[in-house]
């Protein structure tokens, strides 16, 4: 016999306190659990609702513990976790996805969550490329570090400064209110200036601190750092394209 719901979660009212993602975690461990001769009994939604899911759990409790059970197979089969199963859409049968496989169980659905935090889409390629997997592992200090160090290697690529321009200093060189190479020269002082500021600060505040020591951060924090490293990085590609139209438009034949 497979192990029951109740041996995986076995209280009562901390699973009814869950929300349905929260609780979809717990499910989805649970099916994935089942040996083939038992998928039968549970991966259908009809004989998932049954009584027998909740075996062991209080009697008073069952119905609203079946309830709950519904809205977190209803939340899985919507994030595609669960689909249905071909030649049986009618019938309630449903398999377990390759998403619903690789996410697994109740840690591997809170990494799907925060991964769902970070949109990957909006992110600067490099970035992206660099710390969607630190991220997805919760190495979020690493992650964040990684994105400062992508605008930082690229400021010094682009200006084509030494290795040993490094940090803050890099920075304020790069985009130097009166001579820097990537200041549009075209903006108000007081705009140069502002830029110079940001670009600093933020590499002051999140490139430096990560790379001399621990640093505690969430998934929450760590997006709105990795979000801001992603827009520098965009900027710095602007101002990269426009250093070598001016180039082409210098060396050009009259």
């Amino acid at each position: 016999m497979p192990g029951r719901l109740y041996d995986l979660f076995p209280d009562p009212d901390a699973l009814l306190s869950l929300e349905p993602e929260e609780l979809a975690g717990v499910v989805l461990e649970f099916l994935n659990s089942l040996g083939p001769e038992y998928s039968g009994q549970y991966l259908n939604s009809h004989n998932f609702s049954l009584p027998h899911t909740v075996d062991g759990y209080p009697q008073q409790k069952k119905d609203e513990i079946l309830k709950a059970l519904m809205e977190a197979w209803v939340w899985l089969e919507r994030e595609g976790m669960l689909a249905p199963q071909p030649g049986s859409f009618n019938e309630g049968w449903v398999f377990i996805t390759r998403r619903g496989k690789q996410v697994s169980n109740r840690e591997g659905l809170e990494q799907y969550h925060h991964s769902n935090l970070l949109p990957r889409q909006l992110l600067h390629p490099v970035i992206a490329q660099r710390v969607w997997s630190d991220f997805l592992r919760g190495e979020y200090d690493s992650a964040v570090f990684k994105a400062f160090k992508e605008v930082e290697v690229e400021v010094r690529e682009v200006c084509e400064y030494s290795p040993t321009d490094l940090g803050v200093d890099l920075i304020r060189k790069a985009f130097n209110a009166t001579n820097g190479p990537l200041t549009d020269m075209s903006k108000p002082i007081p705009e140069r200036e502002a830029l110079s500021h940001l670009f600093a600060g933020a590499i002051g505040s999140y490139k430096n601190p990560h790379s001399h020591r621990n640093v505690d951060i969430g998934p929450e924090e760590a997006v709105e750092m990795i979000m801001l490293a992603s827009h520098l990085l965009k900027i710095v590609d602007t101002r990269h394209g426009a250093i070598i139209a001016r180039t082409l438009l210098q060396t050009s034949p009259e």
